[in-house]
Order: C-alpha cells, then structure tokens, then sequence
C-alpha cells in the first residue's frame, strides 16, 4: 500500500485513515467530522473547478478544500 493525501485521490477510489495533521484549528475540525486514523474514506468527485471535493465517510457526504484534504494521509485500498 502507498501513503498519499486525501486530495491525490482519483474520484471512486477509497483509502483509509492513517493520520489527520495541519493546525489545531483544522486537525481538530476534520476529526470532529468523523476523518479519524482507521476511517475509511472515499472520493466521490470533484466540483467543476476541482475545489471542494465531495467524499465519503461514514455514510455521510461532506465537502473539503483541497488545503484541507492535504491535510489527511492514507493508505490508497
């Protein structure tokens, strides 16, 4: 497996997890909405200008930035 950030995910791919980093301000925010290490995360697609990204986790849709999405590493499944 190879570690890659949320954002170099191709649409429909998922991985998971591995670690949540950035300021405290977003480290804390994206763990709040449930991107926890061991999460399984998918990239449903891009927004026509490629910002945000909509992705999957948990069973709910969110929105994220790509500074944002920069901030989560995994594990490409």
């Amino acid at each position: 497996m190879s570690s890659i950030t949320l954002d170099a995910l191709n649409a429909g791919e998922r991985g998971k997890v591995t670690q949540v980093s950035g300021t405290s301000d977003i480290q804390r925010r994206l763990l709040e909405m449930g991107i926890t290490p061991g999460t399984t995360v998918r990239l449903v697609r891009f927004a026509p200008m490629g910002d945000p990204l909509d992705i999957e986790v948990r069973g709910y849709h969110l929105s994220l930035r790509k500074n944002e999405a920069r901030q989560v590493t995994l594990d490409r499944l």
